[in-house]
């Protein structure tokens, strides 16, 4: 999101000092800062007819154009206000209040010619205000859009005809807003009841006829017809009355008159609601754009030459567009800078980042590019980034070899000193120098982030250590002839002592065989010997356990029987008893 603009107070956009026209730095240093789309309202007319307190409404102050209140004009060159829009949110306001027309002070009129040239060339609409009502002196000074044709130049391409060329040439002025200042005639017409805009359309309406009086009647009114398709008007009654107009943006609004503060509501209502500057293309105007716009007319003017639309634009767009591609190539560079550690692991994985950033740059090239017709400015950057992708190649192949040389020195150092100790001097030193070399080898392809050049690297550093190798060898083979005769005797003495220790062996073994077997054939005789006493004394066990069981259940027995006889024998008595109670004879028998 844009940065809001916060102005306290207007600036001096454009000077007249001497006589010439110069562009105060802090104010387009101003639009510079801004990137949200702009509405550029300038108002032109005679000095003294209220221009900047009209302004000041439109920023909803009372305050901040110089408003004077003498016949001496106030407002020199144009000023220039920026601020959020009322009623656009992420659009720009900017008012532009233009030295008074006309002023008796003035040395040289034809910067009133060049202010109104400026005035609309720089905005998207355009407030002429003026005295009273329509006369013929205020349009034949409107009239002035007729020289400024000669001023405002279009170029337009050749395949495009006259018929379009002025069509695109019409559609960069701004609408035409006029305003009339203390108006006090009815609106009619014929008896008729007409609106503020029919008057102004019957005020430049064509005269039929062909005689240089009316062709000299008509001129003007078709060149505003012409150069202002749009067109509106607003009329406004006196402020307030007498000598309360000297003071008019401190008056307090309860003491204005009420019809005019209507009238101030309804222009600042149409107003607001104007379209964002826009030049041939459909191109938005911004702050940059505008600020470049400033520059190049006013630096046309002093030069001599007639400004020029489609030059303002060529030379806004090759400012926008240099600017463009600096914006992308510092995002490539920032992106590649926080991206890429050189040196990569591989060359596709520079590729890959480069092509990520490029594509950002290129989309920000786009995004701020401005009528890039040929696409020169693309081209010019795709050069530059081709340009970096071979610079930064180059470099991560450098730096990978440095850090590939580095990290060799570091793994190999053991190695070198150990040659020089002489370690590797003798029979067979060749071969340990060639298994500790490839040892040191995998050590180096297994250490990480070497980069594109490895194996170049190692290649070259194998390379340079070639003569130690060959010397390591040539000892080893002097030395390796005899020591191979005497490695030979050893090796048979060795083989006979080794079959000695392998017969001697073979009888130690076939001895402690025997030996073992006797001794686990004693074993299993004890073995033998225990299971059986074992065997024996569980069966006596189980003996007297049935012993046990047998006694147990003649005792249980006998126990049983007893006490079935007393059972009985106690039933018996019963029996008795209830007979001699009963006198039963055959019981008691």
């Amino acid at each position: 999101m844009a940065a809001e603009i916060h102005m306290p107070d207007p600036v001096c956009l454009i000077e007249n000092l001497d006589e010439e026209l110069q562009v105060n730095p802090e104010a387009v240093k101003i639009l510079s800062t801004i990137t949200q789309p702009l509405v550029v309202v300038a108002i032109v007319g005679l000095y003294r007819t209220g221009k900047s307190y009209l302004m000041n409404r439109l920023a909803g102050r009372t305050k901040g154009f110089s408003v004077g209140g003498t016949v001496q004009s106030h407002t020199k060159g144009i000023w220039m206000w920026c601020m959020p829009h009322p009623e656009n949110p992420n659009h720009t306001l900017v008012l532009l209040d233009t030295e008074g027309l006309g002023d008796v002070e003035k040395v040289d009129h034809n910067k009133d010619t060049q202010i109104f040239a400026l005035a609309i060339l720089l905005c998207s609409t355009f407030v002429y205000n003026t005295k009273n009502k329509v006369d013929q002196e205020a349009i034949d000074l409107l009239h002035k859009v007729t020289e400024l044709t000669d001023l405002l130049q279009t170029r337009t391409s050749p395949s495009l005809d006259k018929a379009e060329g002025a069509a695109d040439f019409v559609s960069f002025f701004p609408d035409l807003v006029w305003t009339l200042r203390d108006f006090y005639l009815d609106l009619e017409v014929d008896g008729r009841l007409i609106t503020v805009d029919e008057y102004l359309e019957n005020s430049l309406k064509i005269k039929e006829g062909c005689d240089e009086r009316i062709q000299k009647f008509n001129l003007p009114r078709q060149c505003i017809q012409r150069f202002f398709p749009v067109r509106k008007c607003f009329i406004f009654d006196l402020p307030a009355p007498g000598k309360k107009l000297t003071r008019l943006e401190t008056l307090p609004e309860n003491e204005l008159n009420p019809e005019f503060v209507q009238q101030v509501e309804k222009f600042c209502s149409y107003v607001w609601s104007s379209a964002v500057k826009t030049l041939p293309g459909g191109i938005k105007v911004d702050g940059p754009c505008l600020e470049n716009l400033v520059l190049t007319y006013v630096n046309a003017i002093n030069s001599g030459d007639l400004p020029c639309m489609e030059n303002a634009v060529l030379v806004m767009a090759e400012k926008q567009n240099s600017a463009a591609v600096q914006k992308a190539i510092a995002h490539y560079d920032q992106q590649m800078g926080q991206r890429v550690q050189l040196p990569t692991e591989t060359l596709q994985e520079l590729l890959d980042l480069h092509r990520a950033s490029e594509k950002e740059a290129t989309e920000i090239f786009m995004k701020n590019a401005f009528k890039d017709v040929d696409q020169s400015f693309q081209k010019e950057l795709e050069t530059l980034l081709d340009a970096r992708r071979i610079d930064i190649c180059n470099r991560n192949l450098e730096a990978s070899l440095d850090h590939c040389s580095a990290l060799l020195q570091d793994i190999f150092r053991p190695l070198e000193e150990a040659v020089k100790q002489g370690i590797y001097s003798k029979p067979g030193g060749h071969n340990l120098f060639i298994q500790k070399t490839e040892e040191l080898k995998a050590m180096y392809y297994q250490t990480p982030k070497k980069g594109v050049q490895a194996e170049e690297a190692l290649q070259k550093y194998l390379n340079s250590k070639e003569s130690i190798s060959d010397a390591i060898l040539q000892t080893d083979q002097a030395l390796t002839a005899k020591e191979k005769e005497m490695e030979e005797a050893r090796v048979k003495a060795e083989a006979a002592k080794a079959e000695a220790r392998r017969l001697e062996e073979i009888q130690r073994r076939n001895q402690q065989m025997m030996e073992d077997k006797e001794r686990l054939h004693q074993e299993q005789l004890r073995q033998i010997e225990i299971n059986e006493a074992n065997r024996r004394a569980a069966q006596a066990e189980r003996l007297r356990a049935l012993e046990r069981e047998h006694q147990k259940q003649a005792e249980e027995l006998k126990r049983k029987l007893e006490d079935d006889r007393r059972k009985l024998e106690n039933e018996l008595l019963n029996l008795q008893r209830t007979a001699h109670s009963n006198n039963d004879p055959c019981i008691l028998l």
